[in-house]
Parts: C-alpha cells; sequence; structure tokens
C-alpha cells in the first residue's frame, strides 16, 4: 500500500510542478505581452486564447496536490469539535464527504472523455486563422489527467478514513499529509 501510495504521491506532485511552471510561462508571456505593446506597439498574437487555456489546465494539474495537502476550502470547526469528542465520527463525517467528492470528480471525467475525443478528432483550435490558433485537446487531456490523479488521492483517503472508522487506527499513525 506504501508502494502505491507514494506513486500516487509523487505524480500529484509532479502535475503540480508542471502547473507552477505553467503559471510561471504565463507570466512571462504576459510581461512579454505587454512590454510588446507598449514599447514597440506590437502585441504578442494569442495571448488572451493563452492565458484562457492554461488557466483551466494549471487548476487541474494542480488540484490533486492541493487535495493531498488539504488545501481544498474547508471548514475545520465542526471537524476539529467532532475529533474531540472521537476520531472514528470525525473520520466518518470525512469519508462521507469524500464519498460525495469521488462521485463529483468522477461525474466531472465521464462527462469530460467525450469532450476530448471530439476535440482530439476534430482537432479543434481556439484563436483566429491567419493570426492564432492552439489546440484544444492539450487541456481536455490535461483536465482527464488532473481528475484522474484528483480521484487517486480520493480513492486513498477513503482508505485511510475507513481504516480509522473500521479498525480505529488513530490520525497520527494515519496522516494524510504523507510527505515525499
Amino acid at each position: 500500500m506504501n508502494l502505491i501510495t507514494n506513486i500516487i504521491n509523487r505524480i500529484s506532485v509532479a502535475l503540480n510542478v508542471l502547473g507552477t511552471l505553467l503559471i510561471v510561462a504565463l507570466m512571462v508571456l504576459i510581461c512579454a505581452d505587454v512590454a510588446g505593446r507598449s514599447l514597440f506597439s506590437n502585441p504578442i498574437s494569442g495571448v488572451p486564447e493563452m492565458v484562457s487555456l492554461s488557466i483551466v489546465a494549471i487548476v487541474f494539474l494542480q488540484a490533486p496536490e492541493a487535495f493531498r495537502m488539504g488545501r481544498f476550502t474547508r471548514s475545520e470547526a465542526v471537524l476539529n469539535y467532532l475529533e474531540g469528542k472521537s476520531s472514528r465520527i470525525r473520520a466518518l463525517v470525512e469519508l462521507l464527504f469524500a464519498l460525495a467528492g469521488l462521485c463529483v470528480i468522477w461525474v466531472l471525467l465521464n462527462a469530460s472523455w467525450p469532450f476530448f475525443v471530439k476535440a482530439w478528432n476534430r482537432n479543434t483550435f481556439v484563436g483566429t486563422v491567419g493570426d492564432f490558433i492552439a489546440p484544444v485537446w492539450p487541456v481536455k487531456l490535461v483536465i482527464l489527467i488532473g481528475c484522474s490523479a484528483l480521484l487517486a488521492q480520493i480513492v486513498l483517503l477513503i482508505i485511510r478514513q475507513l481504516m480509522v472508522v473500521i479498525g480505529g487506527i488513530s490520525k497520527s499513525e494515519n496522516d494524510s499529509k504523507v510527505p515525499l
């Protein structure tokens, strides 16, 4: 189990690094576009299209690692209160939320697959022919990869919470933030 967890965690970290590199590339691109507009009256073609595609890719690249590290938006007040009463009750509530998240991401993954296939088969592009065009399928593929990695992280959390609920393993033995 530790080997599978380590592999999934390393994939999440790698996707997160790719998302961060994409953010840096966007910053450089936007600065170059602004400089080109201001200094040379010549903007870089396709910057708005690249930014809009990249934002979606960044979200799906970084979501699995954000989930793994417990950085998704959530309220800890009720969970901390439940932890004071019983770690099993807290784990049960977290398990229920993880199961709901699993369902949502599964639906998103299944709904995204046909859009990827359509973009791939039709060779769909954004932009204006003769000025700038970019294929859409890479972003659709990133959505599928990000959803799959997020599903894997959710399944790991479900397993950890089941171990607490059924087996009574303490939170310290079952920490969800596994360092690499």
